[in-house]
C-alpha cells in the first residue's frame, strides 16, 4: 500500500469523480456507509458496474470496505472525505463553455 497526499491526493479524487456513477457513489457514501446492492439499487446500475466502481474507488483509496457479517459495506476511507464533498457541492462555477463542454470535458 502506498500513501498519498497534496496533489496525488487531488488527482486521484478527481479521476474517481470524473465518471458520474462513481461521483454518485461517493455522494451517497458522504451520507453513511452502505452496502454495494443497496447503493447498485438506489442508482439504477447493475450489481457487476457497482462492483467495478466500488473496486475502483477501493483501489484510489477513497472507500474502505468493512466486513458485516456475510456481507460487506462500504464507507468513505477518511471522514474528511465526507465534509469535502459537502463544501464543494456548495461551490458554484463560472465556466467558459467555449473551453469546457456541458459534460466537463475540456475543449482547449
Amino acid at each position: 500500500m502506498q500513501t498519498l497526499t497534496h496533489a496525488p491526493v487531488l488527482a486521484r479524487f478527481g479521476y474517481a469523480v470524473s465518471d458520474p456513477t462513481r461521483a454518485r457513489i461517493l455522494l451517497a457514501l458522504a451520507d453513511g456507509g452502505a452496502y454495494p446492492s443497496d447503493l447498485a439499487d438506489s442508482l439504477g446500475v447493475s450489481r457487476q458496474s457497482m462492483s467495478n466502481h466500488l473496486a475502483c474507488l477501493r483501489g484510489c483509496g477513497l472507500v474502505a470496505a468493512v466486513p458485516d457479517g456475510r456481507r460487506t459495506r462500504y464507507e468513505l476511507a477518511d471522514e474528511r472525505l465526507g465534509h469535502a464533498i459537502r463544501d464543494l457541492l456548495g461551490v458554484v462555477l463560472a465556466v467558459d463553455p467555449a473551453c469546457c463542454a456541458p459534460d466537463g470535458t475540456c475543449q482547449a
